[in-house]
C-alpha cells in the first residue's frame, strides 16, 4: 500500500467541534447558575444595597441564559463547518469568561460585604449618637428648667408665692398662652379657679370635681392632653382662631388629717389640685415628650413645696396658738400664785389673830377649872375647854392642809426615838380612852428599830390622829396598836397599784395597824374618808365631832413620807382597821446625847408649882398679857409685866429666870431685843431664858428665833397644863422649842 503524502486538514472534524460546544455549554450553564447564587448570597448579607429588585431581575436573566445553554446539551444539530467553528469559538470564550466571572465574584463578594457592613455600622452609630445627643440636650434643657423653677419655688415657703411663681416660670419656659391652677374648695366637691398666668385676679369659677375629664387626669400620674373645649380649659374668651393644644396634670396635696389650714379643706382622703397649660392659639406647635416630662416633674416639685408650706403654716399657727396658751397659762399661774399668797397671808394673819383670843379663852378656862365650881359650872368649863381645843385643832388642820396643797410644807427630817413616839401617843390617848372605858394596847415588834430618821412631829401627828379616831368612834371594847417592820410581801396593796415601795439598806418601811371595835364603816364609804371635809355618815358618828380634815391631812403626810394609808372594815358595827406604811431612814450611828430635844407635854407631870420664880412677860396686847400673867401667878411665879421693848430692856435683870415675849407685836423688834439682852448679859448663867410666845406656825419664825439666840418657842394658845410642862422642861433642859 502506497503511503499517502497528503496534507492533514486544518479544521477539526465535525464530531470534535460538537464535543467542544457540548463542554462549553456545560461550563456556561454552570457559571450562569453559580453567579445568581452568589448574587443571592450578597443581597442577603448586605442590608444596605438599595436596588435589590435590579439584582433579582439580573439573576433571573442569567438563570434563563444558563437554562438555554443547558438545554443546548440535548439539542445539538449539525451545522456547516464555518458556523460550527464560529459557535465553538464563541462558546469557548463565553465559557471562559463566565467561569472567570463566577470565580472572581466568589473572591470579591466578601470584600464588598465588609465595606458595606462598616459603612452601615458607621451610619447607624452616627444616627444613634445624634438621637442620644438630642435626648441629652433635651434632658439637660429640661433639667435646667426644672432646677431653675425648683430654686424659684423653694426660695419661699409662702404657698401663694409658690403657685404664682410656678405659673410664671412655666409660662416663660414653655412659651404658654395661658396657665392656671384649680384648687379644691372647702367642701372638696368642686375645683375652684384660684391662680392664672394672665389674669391678676381670676374670677372664682368652679367645676364639679367628678367631671369625666377631671377624673381622667386625677387617675393618671402623667400629663394628659385634654380638649380645649373642656370646662377647666376655657381660660380665655372664645375667639375665631383655633385654640392651642391643652394638657392637664394633677398636683398632689398634703394629706391633712391632724391639722387644719385656714382656707384649705379638711382632707381625710387623697386630694389633688389641677394644673392646666395651653399652647398659643393658631399655632402648629404641639406638645413634645420632654415638655410633658417637664410639666410632670414641676407638678411633683410644686406638691412637695406646697406640703412644706402647709406644714410651715400649721407650725406657725400652732406656735401662735401655743404662745397664746403660754401667755394665758402664765397669767393664770401668776393669778394662782397671787391667790395662794393671798390665801396664805390671810391664813397666817387669821392664824395669829385667832390664836390670840383662843389663848385667852383656853388659859382662862383652864384657870377657872382650878377653882371651886359646882358640877354644872365645871361641866360648862369643860365644854368650853373641849370646844376651844377642837377649834385650835381645826385651825392647825386648815393651816397644815393649806401648806400641803401649795407644796410649801416640807418634812423636817431628823433622828428620833421611835419607841418614845408610840409611848407618847399612848400617854396622850389613855386618859381620853379611860373616860370611855376603852382598853388601849401597844405592841411593838422586837425587830422594830429604836431609832429612825424622819419627821417625828408629822409621824406622831398621823398616828395620834388615827388612834384618836379609833377612840372617838368606839363606845366600848378595845383598841390595839401594832407596829412592825413591813416585809416586801406585806407592802403591796392591790387597791393602790401606784404604791411601789423599794427596799434598800438605808431605810425601812414602818407598818402601823390600829384596830378598834367601834361602829365600823360601810365599805362603800371608805374611798371618801380621805377627801377633805368628808365624814362617815354611819349612824351615831355625826355626833362624834370633827371637821373631816384629819384623814385627808394624814394621807398627805403619809404621801410625803413615801408611804400609803388605807382603812379596812367588814361593815357597820364590826369595827375597822386603819393601816399606814411610811418610809423611815436608818441612822448610821446613834448618839442619844446628841439627839434633838423634842419636848413632851403629858398632863400633870414634874413640878406642879414654881414658887418665887421671877418671870418677865413682854406683850403689847393687854388681854394676852393679863392671861399669861394669870397662868404664871397660878403656878406660883413672881411676874413682871411690860408692854414695850424699851421697858423690857430697862427692867430685865439677872434675877429674872425666864422672859416671855410676844414676837408678833407690831412695832416691836423682838429679835433685836433678844440680841440686845445677849449683849447685856455676857455670861450665860446670868442671862434669863428667852422664850418666844407666838401664834405663827411657819418655820421661818422658828428659824429666826433660833438665829437670834432665843432659848425656846411656845405656840398659842397655852393652857395651864401646857405652861406647867413648858416651865418644867425649860428649867430642866434650858431649851424648849415646840414643834411647828
Amino acid at each position: 500500500m502506497e503511503s499517502c503524502n497528503c496534507i492533514e486538514p486544518q479544521w477539526p472534524p465535525d464530531d470534535l467541534l460538537m464535543k467542544y460546544q457540548y463542554i462549553s455549554d456545560f461550563f456556561i450553564a454552570l457559571a450562569y447558575f453559580s453567579i445568581p447564587l452568589e448574587l443571592i448570597y450578597f443581597v442577603k448579607k448586605s442590608a444596605v444595597f438599595p436596588y435589590r429588585w435590579v439584582l433579582v431581575q439580573f439573576g433571573a436573566f442569567i438563570v434563563l441564559c444558563g437554562a438555554t445553554h443547558l438545554i443546548n446539551l440535548w439539542t445539538f444539530t449539525v451545522h456547516s463547518r464555518t458556523v460550527a467553528s464560529v459557535m465553538t469559538t464563541a462558546k469557548v470564550l463565553t465559557a471562559a469568561v463566565s467561569c472567570i466571572t463566577a470565580l472572581m465574584l466568589v473572591h470579591i463578594i466578601p470584600d464588598l460585604l465588609s465595606v458595606k457592613t462598616r459603612e452601615l455600622f458607621l451610619k447607624n452609630k452616627a444616627a444613634e449618637l445624634d438621637r442620644e445627643m438630642g435626648l441629652i440636650r433635651t434632658q439637660e434643657e429640661t433639667g435646667r428648667h426644672v432646677r431653675m423653677l425648683t430654686h424659684e419655688i423653694r426660695s419661699t415657703l409662702d404657698r401663694h408665692t409658690i403657685l404664682k411663681t410656678t405659673l410664671v416660670e412655666l409660662g416663660r419656659t414653655l412659651a404658654l398662652e395661658e396657665c392656671a391652677l384649680w384648687m379644691p374648695t372647702r367642701t372638696g366637691l368642686e375645683l375652684q379657679l384660684s391662680y392664672t398666668l394672665r389674669q391678676q385676679n381670676p374670677v372664682g369659677y368652679t367645676v364639679p370635681i367628678h367631671h369625666p375629664v377631671i377624673n381622667q387626669v386625677f387617675s393618671s400620674n402623667r400629663a394628659v392632653k385634654i380638649s380645649p373645649n373642656c370646662p377647666v380649659a376655657r381660660l380665655r374668651p372664645a375667639r375665631k382662631y383655633m385654640p392651642g393644644e391643652v394638657v392637664a396634670v394633677r398636683v398632689p396635696l398634703l394629706h391633712l388629717s391632724n391639722f387644719h389650714i385656714n382656707d384649705w379643706p379638711e382632707l381625710s382622703t387623697k386630694r389633688y389640685a389641677l394644673m392646666v397649660l395651653m399652647l398659643p392659639s393658631d399655632s402648629a406647635r404641639q406638645w413634645h415628650v420632654h415638655e410633658l416630662e417637664l410639666v410632670e416633674v414641676v407638678a411633683d416639685q410644686v406638691a412637695v413645696a406646697l406640703s412644706h408650706a402647709a406644714i410651715l403654716e400649721e407650725s406657725m399657727r400652732a406656735r401662735d396658738l401655743l404662745m397664746e396658751q403660754n401667755v394665758a397659762l402664765d397669767l393664770a399661774r401668776r393669778e394662782a400664785e397671787t391667790a395662794i399668797r393671798a390665801r396664805n397671808d390671810f391664813l397666817a394673819v387669821m392664824n395669829h389673830e385667832m390664836r390670840t383670843p383662843m389663848h385667852a379663852i383656853i388659859a382662862l378656862s383652864s384657870l377657872l377649872q382650878e377653882t371651886e365650881l359646882t358640877p354644872e359650872q365645871r361641866l360648862m368649863v369643860e365644854t368650853i375647854l373641849k370646844s376651844s381645843n377642837l377649834l385650835a385643832t381645826l385651825i392647825n388642820d386648815v393651816l397644815d392642809l393649806s401648806r400641803l396643797e401649795d407644796g410649801s410644807l416640807q418634812l423636817d427630817l431628823g433622828t428620833f426615838n421611835l419607841y418614845a413616839v408610840f409611848r407618847e401617843v399612848l400617854n396622850l390617848i389613855k386618859p381620853i380612852a379611860s373616860v370611855k372605858k376603852l382598853h388601849v394596847s401597844l405592841n411593838l415588834a422586837p425587830d422594830l428599830p429604836e431609832y429612825a430618821v424622819g419627821d417625828e412631829k408629822r409621824l406622831m401627828q398621823t398616828i395620834l390622829n388615827i388612834v384618836g379616831n379609833a377612840v372617838k368612834f368606839s363606845k366600848e371594847g378595845s383598841i390595839s396598836i401594832r407596829a412592825f417592820v413591813a416585809k416586801l410581801d406585806t407592802l403591796r396593796d392591790s387597791k393602790a397599784p401606784e404604791f411601789l415601795p423599794v427596799l434598800s439598806d438605808n431605810h425601812f418601811y414602818l407598818r402601823v395597824q390600829v384596830k378598834d371595835s367601834g361602829s365600823g364603816i360601810n365599805p362603800l364609804d371608805i374611798p371618801k374618808l380621805f377627801t377633805k371635809f368628808a365624814q362617815n355618815q354611819s349612824t351615831g358618828t355625826r355626833n362624834s365631832g370633827g371637821s373631816g380634815l384629819g384623814l385627808a391631812i394624814c394621807k398627805r403626810f403619809v404621801n410625803l413620807m413615801e408611804g400609803h394609808i388605807w382603812i379596812e372594815s367588814e361593815g357597820l358595827g364590826k369595827g375597822c382597821t386603819a393601816i399606814l406604811i411610811v418610809k423611815l431612814g436608818i441612822p448610821e450611828r446613834v448618839n442619844e446625847s446628841k439627839l434633838p430635844y423634842m419636848p413632851k407635854m403629858p398632863a400633870n407631870h414634874g413640878q406642879t408649882a414654881f414658887p418665887g420664880l421671877k418671870v418677865l412677860v413682854m406683850d403689847e396686847n393687854g388681854v394676852s398679857r393679863m392671861v399669861t400673867k394669870g397662868l404664871l401667878l397660878h403656878l406660883g411665879c413672881n411676874v413682871t409685866m411690860v408692854g414695850s421693848s424699851d421697858e423690857c430692856l430697862r427692867l430685865v435683870s439677872h434675877e429674872h429666870k425666864v422672859v416671855f415675849m410676844d414676837i408678833c407685836v407690831p412695832g416691836i423688834d423682838s429679835y433685836g431685843i433678844t440680841i440686845r439682852i445677849h449683849e447685856k448679859f455676857t455670861k450665860r448663867h446670868e442671862r434669863p431664858l428667852l422664850v418666844a410666845l407666838t401664834g405663827n406656825t411657819d418655820k421661818v419664825t422658828k428659824e429666826n428665833c433660833m438665829r437670834a439666840g432665843m432659848d425656846g418657842l411656845i405656840l398659842k394658845p397655852v393652857s395651864l397644863d401646857k405652861m406647867r410642862s413648858v416651865l418644867t422642861d425649860l428649867l430642866e433642859h434650858r431649851v424648849f422649842f415646840e414643834a411647828i
